[in-house]
């Protein structure tokens, strides 16, 4: 199998989000012991299996290092980038996961429709939340909410940037509570006026992942949330940026269309690539 290390949502290297990518051709998937295994030796929050359908059509798993996930927007960015540099994919492309079939768009600029989105849960008691954030007594105008675009994340408002970037947050904490709502991280955002939609952090430790550069299906999820309680329009394009605090930060393109389906799309750069010998 080959494999590719593709840095999501930047056009330079070493900026972004980085994503393994594992071509395998028209084979079936290995075991998921073994894309664990991989995965946990690429050491990259999320590494995507592709398995080709068609050159329209492609089948992807995704996994942490320490297991399958539904879903990872900026894996899939990667990949998609990846197989249009390859000459393998442009244009729409059907892509087949276990959050659902996706319409996504290969080229330079990537552009992947997410899962349908929805509201999951409001939560009332937000007091442990802040204070796994260590921000005590924050009572913020918008509601914290769990919402979806293929996983679970909980968006959680602070009061601005500079709040933002001072987070430290109680990992053991944050993994406790994203398991107790059946979640899968702290996805922390500042309203800003300075051309961004948002200021975004995302603490997913439950998974292994203390703090990730730049993630797709959350920041889908945040357009939703966002335009469900007013904060921006229910049609439009919008622009997040993540991963300043890391040193590898990223744009995140979003759209929402009339009938409320979301994109999440950006640029994405491939850094290198190698191969896999298993006997």
């Amino acid at each position: 199998m080959k494999y590719y290390i593709v840095d999501a949502f930047t056009d330079r290297p070493f900026g972004g989000n980085p994503a393994g990518v594992v071509l395998i051709g028209e084979a079936m998937f290995p075991a998921n012991g073994l894309m664990t295994q991989v995965a946990a030796e690429l050491r990259y929050s999320e590494t995507s299996f592709v398995r080709c359908v068609s050159p329209t059509e492609y089948h992807l798993c995704y996994f942490t290092p320490k297991g399958e996930v539904d879903l990872c927007g900026h894996a899939t960015v990667a990949t998609f980038s990846l197989l249009h540099k390859l000459g393998l994919a442009a244009g729409r492309c059907l892509c087949h996961t276990l959050a659902g079939d996706l319409v996504v768009e290969a080229g330079e600029r990537v552009l992947m429709q997410m899962a349908a989105p929805h509201i999951v849960e409001t939560i009332d008691d937000i007091s442990p939340i802040y204070r796994a954030l260590d921000i005590d007594g924050y009572r913020p105008e918008l509601p914290v909410q769990v919402a979806y675009a293929g996983l679970n994340d909980i968006m959680i408002p602070v009061s601005d940037v500079v709040t933002l970037n001072a987070l430290q947050p109680d990992m053991e904490a944050v993994a406790s509570i994203t398991k107790e709502h059946n979640t899968c991280s702290f996805h922390v955002f500042a309203i800003t006026d300075d051309g961004h939609t948002a200021h975004v952090r995302d603490f997913a430790p439950l998974y292994g992942i203390p703090e990730e550069s730049a993630t797709g299906t959350a920041n889908a999820a945040l357009t939703h949330y966002l335009a469900t309680n007013g904060v921006i329009p229910k049609q439009g394009n919008f622009c997040f940026i993540q991963g300043e605090t890391m040193g590898r930060p990223s744009l995140i393109a979003t759209r929402i269309t009339l009938d409320g389906t979301i994109y999440v799309g950006g640029t994405a750069y491939l850094l290198a690539s190698g191969d896999l010998f298993m006997d």
